[in-house]
C-alpha cells in the first residue's frame, strides 16, 4: 500500500507558495503521492459557495515538480470534458518531464453542478460528458505516443499532428479513472486504463468508504477482463482522517489485503497551521 495526500486547489492552497510548502513537508513526512483537486472555481463541502481563492492545478503541479524529488504527483481528478484534451496532453508531458517521470493523471467526467461547468457554458448532460471523457482519453493516449496522430470523433476532431517530446514514462503517463462505484460506466472505463480512483456512490447521502469486499470485486473484474491485476493501481480513501486512528489503520489494512494499492487522505481547506500539521504527521500506516 502506498499513501497519498489529496490537497485542495482552493482556500489557502490557492496561494502557490503555501501549496509548495505543504508539498515539501509532505515529502519529508513520508507521503508517497500528492494529488491536487481540479476546480476552476473552488467548491466542495467546505466551500458550498464557490471560493474566489483558486489556483490552476496544472500550473501548481509544474511548480511542485521542481520543488520535490521523490513524491509522485497527480490530479484527483481532472474533469476532462471541461478541458481541451490536446491542451491537457501537452501540460501533462511538461509536468512529467519536469518531474522526471513522477506524474499520474487522474480523470473523471465531472459534476455538472460544479461552477466550472454550470457557470461557464460547459456540457451539463452526463451522458455526453461520459462520451467526451472517452474520446478525450483516446486523444491523450494517441498524442503521448509522439507519432503522427489524427482523431475524428463525435465531440473532438484533430487533423494529423505529432506531439513531441514523448513523456518520460513509457508506454504512457499512467491514467487513473474516477467515478462512482459500482456504476457500470465508470468502472468499465477504469478497467480499460491504468488505475481506478473510484468513490462509493451514495446518491447524495453521507460518505461511505469502499469495503474490502468491494475492492476484491473490482480486482476480480480486472483479472477477468485483463487476465491480470499486475501493474494496475486501485486507489481508495479520498477523505479526511477519522478521529479513531486505530480504526483507520485496521480499515486500511483490510483494504490493502483485498488488493488496494493506494490510500489517499484528503486535507480539507483550513487555516495554515492545521494544514501544515496534517501534512507533517505523515501517513497512517498500519502498525
Amino acid at each position: 500500500m502506498r499513501y497519498g495526500l489529496s490537497l485542495p486547489n482552493g482556500g489557502e492552497c490557492a496561494y502557490p507558495q503555501f501549496l509548495l510548502e505543504l508539498a515539501v513537508l509532505a515529502e519529508e513526512a513520508g507521503w508517497e503521492g500528492i494529488f491536487l483537486e481540479d476546480y476552476i472555481c473552488y467548491t466542495n463541502d467546505a466551500y458550498p459557495v464557490p471560493s474566489p481563492l483558486t489556483v490552476d492545478p496544472w500550473v501548481a503541479l509544474a511548480a511542485l515538480a521542481l520543488q520535490t524529488k521523490r513524491v509522485l504527483l497527480g490530479t484527483a481528478v481532472t474533469p476532462l470534458p471541461r478541458r481541451r484534451p490536446w491542451k491537457v496532453a501537452r501540460e501533462a508531458v511538461s509536468v512529467d518531464t519536469l518531474s522526471n517521470g513522477r506524474l499520474i493523471v487522474g480523470v473523471g467526467s465531472g459534476d455538472g453542478r460544479e461552477p466550472g461547468f454550470s457557470h461557464v457554458g460547459e456540457e451539463l448532460d452526463a451522458k455526453r460528458r461520459a462520451e467526451m471523457l472517452d474520446e478525450g482519453l483516446d486523444i491523450l493516449a494517441g498524442l503521448w505516443r509522439g507519432e503522427p496522430f489524427s482523431y475524428h470523433g463525435a465531440h473532438y476532431r484533430m487533423e494529423e499532428v505529432a506531439f513531441l517530446p514523448k513523456p518520460v514514462q513509457q508506454p504512457r503517463i499512467p491514467i487513473w479513472v474516477g467515478g462512482g462505484w459500482p456504476k457500470k460506466g465508470p468502472v468499465q472505463r477504469a478497467l480499460r486504463w491504468d488505475g481506478a480512483i473510484l468513490c462509493k456512490e451514495t446518491h447524495g447521502g453521507p460518505w461511505q468508504d469502499m469495503t474490502a469486499q468491494e475492492v476484491r470485486a473490482l480486482r476480480e473484474m480486472l483479472e477477468q477482463q485483463r487476465g491480470t491485476a499486475e501493474a494496475y493501481d486501485i486507489a481508495v480513501g479520498g477523505r479526511r482522517r477519522g478521529e479513531d486512528w486505530k480504526q483507520e489503520q485496521a480499515l486500511i489494512q483490510t483494504l490493502a489485503e483485498a488488493g488496494a494499492t493506494w490510500w489517499l487522505e484528503w486535507i480539507p481547506p483550513s487555516d495554515r497551521w492545521t494544514m501544515r500539521a496534517a501534512a507533517k504527521r505523515g501517513p497512517l500506516r498500519p502498525e
